[in-house]
């Protein structure tokens, strides 16, 4: 059967895209973890090259800065390209990033293909954030949406206890080949089975365009990005070196690390499931007590780290607790944006979510040469508070901004019938 060439086409009654989307997704949970892989592995790459922990944990911040700072121009610069032609490319740089990765004859060259994986994955998410929503006609776009975004959901929680473990089975070199052999037998899929689509979005006769800034819910996706930054920074600071927390204070053996991280991700994946829930019944205040819950968990962690009948179930409510934040974050980004604000609004969510990771990683780092382990539960924590007093002081200004509006179009006089 022939592919369809334009997004009409594509955006046919006659059959739901699963394959394409479920790939996109697949690529999209591979990327991501990908993005992570070293933080499950630091001690062991830390010794082959004889560099640091926290220089190993700076390969996140060097990823992330690199997203932040390309994806922008790249997507500027590649504008006017075929979407499907521009996937394919950027999927084969990413195989080229995570084979040197795994080559790396030393550490300058690791920072080399983090670079490059940076490059690549900041492009990639630029151009399949919005491939879903030209895949279908407008009234499905969610379901479009949802199916891609559950890669990215399930690899915040997934992400390290797979990479962790294919470390630990294979060797940290070789989770860097398999990471790059999948996204190629992915890149195959999306050559056979990813319909292309036309991007091009002109205005209509006689429309005028609004600069965005003007828009009424600006203030609302500035917050939720304000809060995303604040809280993947906190738990980024403490999580990037979970390894040498479980395998230093904490006393697990090295060989049962991947498998702790596993239980956290479990967790992870039943607070997604809770969060798909609860989200939409309470939008402003699940955000809060979980964002609140992982501060505690922290505190607790840095308190007792010696004892495992408290680390163990501490662990496990911290993945579950935060398991569903990245995805509760981006639905209430939706449920504040404006139909023309989501594209450019998820484009700043991305970014948070990079500044974020990237500064959680170099500031935990810092705090790791300067104060030791220890010291990265409590500053999470105290992070993580400062991220809740925002979102309860944040939350209560916009909702007064809406009453107030609601107030003033209330007043307005109704027009004379005709």
């Amino acid at each position: 059967m022939s592919t369809p060439h334009t997004s009409s086409t594509a955006q046919s009654p006659q059959a739901f895209p699963w394959a394409g989307l479920f790939t996109l997704s697949a690529l999209i949970f591979t990327s991501v973890t990908s993005e992570w892989l070293p933080t499950g592995l630091l001690p062991e790459i830390a010794a082959e090259l004889s560099v640091s922990e926290s220089q190993v944990g700076l390969l996140i911040t060097i990823f992330a800065a690199t997203v932040v700072l390309s994806t922008a121009p790249l997507a500027a610069l590649t504008r006017n390209q075929p979407r499907k032609k521009l996937v394919i490319i950027v999927l084969l740089v990413f195989v080229v990033g995570n084979l040197l990765a795994a080559a790396a004859p030393n550490y300058a060259v690791l920072v080399i293909a983090r670079v490059i994986g940076g490059l690549s994955h900041g492009l990639f998410w630029a151009v399949v954030g919005a491939y879903s929503a030209h895949l279908v006609p407008p009234h499905q776009v969610g379901r479009a949406v949802a199916v891609t975004s559950a890669g990215a959901t399930a690899a915040f929680v997934l992400g390290v206890p797979v990479g962790t473990a294919l470390g630990h089975a294979l060797g940290w070199r070789l989770a860097f080949v398999v990471i790059a052999v999948i996204i190629l037998a992915l890149t195959i899929m999306v050559v056979r089975v990813l319909p292309p689509v036309d991007h091009q979005q002109p205005l209509a006769t006689g429309e005028i365009s609004i600069p965005l800034r003007k828009d009424r819910s600006v203030p609302g996706v500035i917050y939720v990005c304000i809060l995303v930054a604040l809280v993947m920074l906190g738990h980024n600071l403490f999580y990037t070196y979970i390894v040498p927390y479980l395998i230093g204070p904490a006393g697990v053996e090295p060989g049962a690390v991947a498998g702790v991280l596993l239980i956290f991700g479990a967790a992870g994946a039943v607070g997604l499931a809770l969060a798909g829930l609860l989200v939409d019944r309470f939008p402003r205040s699940i955000i809060i007590v979980t964002v609140a819950l992982v501060a505690v968990c922290a505190a607790l962690l840095g308190m007792f780290p010696d004892a495992p009948w408290i680390m163990f179930p501490v662990i496990t409510i911290w993945g579950m607790a935060f398991g569903g934040v990245p995805a509760m974050i981006q639905t209430r980004l939706l449920q504040l944006a404006s139909p023309r604000m989501r594209d450019v609004g998820s484009a700043y969510l991305t970014t948070s979510f990079n500044i974020g990771i990237g500064g959680g990683a170099l500031f935990g780092g810092i705090l790791l040469d300067q104060y030791g382990i220890l010291s990265l539960p409590g500053f999470d924590a105290g992070i993580l508070g400062v991220a809740v007093a925002f979102a309860l002081v944040g939350g209560e200004l916009l909702r007064r901004r809406d009453a107030r509006a609601t107030a003033v179009r209330d007043q307005q006089p109704t027009p004379p019938a005709p």
